[in-house]
């Protein structure tokens, strides 16, 4: 089975050979900013945790907004459908760091996929926790058997020095009441989050708990089986920014963008694979990456629909 899958990763480096470089990496972001556009890797990683991959699918780097999807399974594996009250299900149409709708919804993000989502769910983690950055971090490096993930401080402290979009975004939902951690630990926790550093294979790996519908790797349950499918329809439906429809479109498949570059996507019972080029489009997803996945699906017929 494993054999199978590597001629089409062969196939498919060859083939996004020359879309690697194309768009522009996070420039907003100046420790993201001066990334290779040109760099790529793709792995795939069985149920059973066996990975492979093309390019540089061992090279750490910035995972961003590719956590959001872990720090929701945990709150969600902790508190259950009482998350909902605070954030919403649906693609919210605008920016992942737009204000606009927060207002007029009372303080209720659209989704925990966008910064304001996000910052919710990482602040009900938190107070589960008292850790949250830490708690993911723990996750990761036990679901990936990769002690060696960690944080880079030098990412952590560029998005802390240009993060005032986030911050006005917190209090904004803290004058709800839908924020209760302080707003500067929330942050740090947000900011750490975003600047764990991972390869394709370390992520491929983490997710496979959502190909396993809620089981991790050593055979325990994270989540319910609908936990699982929840998270999953989350991916499907906001998990590309506001490039949701046309992501399903092209790749059919669960997938969750961030802009270092990687996007991580879902095989539910089959696989789960994580593809890193750094050069984004203009809505924040990997030009190569997007490109890949799409090839991906195409050559084997593997989506959800």
């Amino acid at each position: 089975m494993v054999q199978s899958f590597l001629p089409v990763l062969e196939r498919i480096g060859e083939e996004i050979e020359g879309l690697a470089g194309r768009g522009r990496p996070a420039d907003y972001i100046p420790a993201l900013a001066a990334v290779d556009p040109n760099r790529f890797g793709m792995a795939v990683a069985e149920l059973d945790g066996t990975v492979y991959g093309v390019g540089e699918w061992q090279q750490p780097f910035s995972t961003q907004s590719v956590t959001k999807v872990f720090t929701l399974a945990l709150d969600l594996a902790r508190e259950g459908d009482s998350l909902w009250e605070h954030v919403g299900r649906e693609p919210s149409g605008n920016p992942f760091n737009s204000l606009v709708q927060l207002e007029y919804e009372h303080g209720i993000p659209r989704n925990p996929f966008i910064n304001a989502g996000a910052l919710v769910v990482t602040d009900r983690l938190h107070r589960l926790t008292g850790d949250a950055s830490g708690n993911l971090l723990d996750f990761l490096r036990t679901e990936s058997a990769n002690q060696d993930l960690d944080f880079n401080r030098d990412v952590a402290a560029s998005e802390t020095a240009h993060g005032d979009r986030n911050a006005a975004l917190a209090h904004f939902m803290a004058s709800y009441g839908n924020i209760t951690t302080p707003v500067p630990t929330l942050l740090r926790e947000y900011f750490r989050q975003c600047a764990i550093e991972a390869s394709c294979a370390d992520l491929a790996v983490a997710t496979g708990f959502l190909a396993r519908h809620g089981i991790r790797g050593d055979g325990t349950r994270l989540l319910t089986r609908s936990q699982a499918k929840q998270v999953n329809a989350v991916m499907m439906t906001c998990g590309t920014y506001d490039a949701a429809g046309d992501f399903a479109y092209r790749v059919g498949l669960p997938g969750k963008s961030g802009v270092g570059g990687a996007i991580i996507a879902v095989v539910p019972g089959r696989c789960t694979l994580c593809v890193w080029s750094p050069g984004l489009d203009d809505r924040g997803n990997s030009v190569a990456g997007v490109a890949a996945l799409d090839r991906f699906t195409t050559i084997t017929g593997l989506s959800v629909f």
